[in-house]
């Protein structure tokens, strides 16, 4: 708390020096990773079993948002930008994630359909990279997914045009009692304007932190004839 104090107290935006925040603190942060190890013995042949198995353990040890994960799109001029989005099912087809189809991420995949996401589980020393192509879902499967939504969470699909600028947080809330009752029978339709995409992956890492920083990283890719071979990284 006393950090992200002096760290605001620090801001300027005139090219004032920033003179107040002890950088020893940052560079001193650290901890051991002791959980567990991982082993090439112990790993799936596949992937997605593979995850899994991991993402059980998440759940298992009641993470917080353990479906949360980082997705990376590419945009204008090779820029890459990333935010938190929500896993809602993954197979071997790949990882499913539904959003505003006017959202910056969704006009991103549009120009660049390779993204990548990461699940950050620290809680475990663990984390999973996967490497894909998003590939928009069918009318079917996102109907049927937001049908199961709360209704709270239909009713803010329509009142948000995610990623465009408003005046204020009072007019959204003013838009979003607008549709409550409007929708006060609780049928509420699909906006044409949301969607949801499936991230095909080509490449996956598993990484367990590691007791003197030695970290045990395993990286899944296909090869020519679609097999997943397993490369152990170096930390």
């Amino acid at each position: 708390m006393a950090l992200r104090c002096r760290l605001m107290a620090a801001t300027c935006w005139e090219g004032c020096e920033v003179s107040t925040l002890d950088n020893n603190q940052l560079q001193d942060n650290r901890r051991d990773f002791k959980f567990a190890r991982l082993r090439r013995e112990s790993l799936d042949a596949s992937p997605f079993a593979q995850f899994s198995q991991w993402m059980d353990d998440a759940l298992q040890a009641q993470l917080v948002d353990p479906t949360a994960m980082t997705l990376a799109t590419v945009g204008e001029g090779g820029r890459p930008w990333q935010r938190m989005v929500l896993l809602k099912g993954f197979d071997r087809q790949g990882f499913i994630f539904y959003t505003n189809l006017g959202s910056r991420k969704a006009a991103e995949i549009a120009a660049n359909p390779h993204v990548s996401l990461q699940f950050p589980w620290l809680a475990l020393d663990r984390q999973v990279m996967v490497g894909g192509r998003a590939e928009k879902l069918s009318v079917t499967e996102v109907v049927k997914y937001f049908l199961k939504r709360p209704m709270q969470s239909r009713l803010a699909a329509w009142a948000s045009r995610q990623s465009s600028r408003i005046n204020s947080r009072q007019a959204l809330e003013t838009q979003y009692l607008q549709l409550k009752e409007k929708y006060a029978d609780g049928e509420v339709p699909v906006p044409d304007f949301w969607g949801g995409f499936r991230v095909v992956p080509h490449e996956f890492e598993f990484w367990q932190g590691g007791e003197h920083r030695l970290h045990d990283r395993f990286n899944y890719t296909l090869d020519e004839s679609q097999q997943w071979q397993i490369s152990r990284l170096a930390p």
